[in-house]
């Protein structure tokens, strides 16, 4: 036999050991439980009723020798009639004889065969002529045939001589109190489980920029305590978010004004030789500080809504046609979903445009996928991002300027704005390279 490594079996068991805290709390509680119950079961079928169906065989056996002796002592119906009557009376035992018969040849055994054999050994040890029984075909008696010389001698006893028929009481009570105990530790583990569970899914929420405003504290003290924590955790982050969004729109707006005068003053100069220059810089500047306060905001405050997927690419290609690209679209009709509009629109919105204005073909499709989410794809046939950079693309104020074309008015946050998105509604996105030859970014989100 192959030796195997302990950190081989180890890994080998862990595989096979329940990956949630509900299963393996059920295991803990519930594996000692059977296990206690099947070593109680099994010693007492081995020390007591094995060894009580012995003694009752053993007794059956000896009554069934006297009468078989007593019989060959005075073959006579007369003497059988005295057997056949003592037989009854004091031994519950039915007494017959069959003249000029044989035992039977077909052997009946039950599905118990420690029954059988133990009923075996004890006539084999009492009685020197060949004998036959049968234990299956009457449910309350025992057939038992002793071969003597004139025929056969039957004898009928009842099934309590030969077994103890009480086993089955002591296997239903273990069987109750086992699931009894089994129920309690389920409910109890579940309530536990529970507690977990639901913080978890508060946290999961707040991640995807959702607020459960009935999660409360409770289970174990410890459960409570890591949930309370939570909480603060929480307000205090949501705080901060709102304060971050709260300066920087007050920079925005405190930036808007200087630009809308600077706006007005070239609208009113006379034509000079920078004036459109001029005009092009400004209109950069404010699309900065959209994007700078869109970045920093996010849309996580927004109620998601079933949106139509077909219809949301076809507005985001609309979109990328006005830059200049060809756009194909391609998505199921009814295909759904639920999802956050102005923070998706954005996210789309800036991967079509990026994908439009690096390359002359776009294409939008989406898929649902098997696990119940569904997979948008936004491709281009442009120069494309290198793989190793990939990660690096979705860094803010990312430009990527040796592998893709400069955008004259983006700040190097669309790829950041788009994954954000996605990581808000629990997906993510991820970039690979396009049939087309460019680049494709994969949006997946959960169902």
């Amino acid at each position: 036999m192959r030796f195997v490594p302990p950190a081989v079996l180890g890994r080998f068991i862990k595989r096979r050991l329940p990956a949630s805290l509900w299963g393996r709390s059920l295991l803990i509680i519930v594996a000692p439980i059977l296990i206690m119950q099947g070593a109680v079961t099994w010693a007492f079928f081995d020390a007591h009723w094995q060894r009580v169906t012995a003694r009752l065989s053993e007794g059956l056996a000896g009554d069934i020798a006297w009468a078989s002796e007593s019989y060959r002592d005075d073959p006579t119906p007369q003497n059988l009639a005295v057997i056949a009557a003592r037989a009854e009376k004091s031994m519950q035992l039915s007494v017959a004889l069959k003249e000029d018969e044989r035992l039977p040849v077909e052997q009946r055994r039950g599905p118990i065969g420690l029954i059988d054999r133990t009923l075996e050994q004890a006539l084999a040890s009492r009685l020197d002529q060949p004998f036959w029984f049968d234990t299956t075909r009457y449910p309350a008696y025992v057939d038992i045939q002793v071969q003597e010389p004139n025929g056969v001698l039957r004898i009928i006893a009842p099934r309590e001589r030969a077994v103890a028929t009480q086993a089955h009481i002591f296997v239903l009570w273990l069987t109750i109190a086992t699931v009894l105990l089994m129920s309690v530790a389920i409910l109890f583990i579940r309530n536990q489980v529970r507690a977990i569970e639901r913080l978890a899914e508060a946290a999961e929420a707040f991640g995807r920029g959702e607020i459960q405003p009935r999660f409360k504290p409770h289970g174990a003290r410890e459960v409570r305590q890591a949930a309370t924590a939570f909480l603060a955790m929480r307000d205090r982050i949501q705080r901060h978010i709102d304060q971050r969004t709260a300066l920087l729109a007050s920079v925005s707006h405190d930036l808007r004004t200087p630009l809308t005068r600077l706006r007005l003053e070239l609208a009113l100069a006379p034509p000079f030789k920078r004036q459109t220059a001029m005009k092009g810089d400004l209109d950069e500047m404010e699309h900065m500080i959209d994007e700078y306060l869109a970045f920093a905001r996010g849309e996580a405050g927004e109620a998601a809504q079933v949106i139509d997927i077909a219809a949301l690419l076809t507005s985001a290609g609309d979109d990328a046609r006005r830059i200049g690209a060809e756009v194909q679209v391609e998505a199921p009709q009814g295909l759904k979903a639920t999802l956050r509009p102005i923070a998706i629109r954005r996210a789309l919105n800036n991967l079509a445009g990026n994908a439009a204005a690096h390359g002359e073909h776009v294409r939008l499709s989406a898929r649902a996928l098997a696990s119940g989410g569904i997979e948008i794809a936004v491709e281009d046939d442009g120069p494309g991002i290198p793989e190793e950079m990939h990660e690096e693309a979705f860094s803010p104020f990312s430009r990527l300027d040796e592998s893709r074309n400069q955008n004259t008015k983006g700040v190097g946050l669309g790829l950041a704005i788009a994954r954000d998105v996605a990581r808000g509604h629990g997906g993510d996105i991820t970039l690979d390279r396009s049939d087309m030859g460019g680049l494709k970014a994969l949006i997946r989100l959960p169902g």
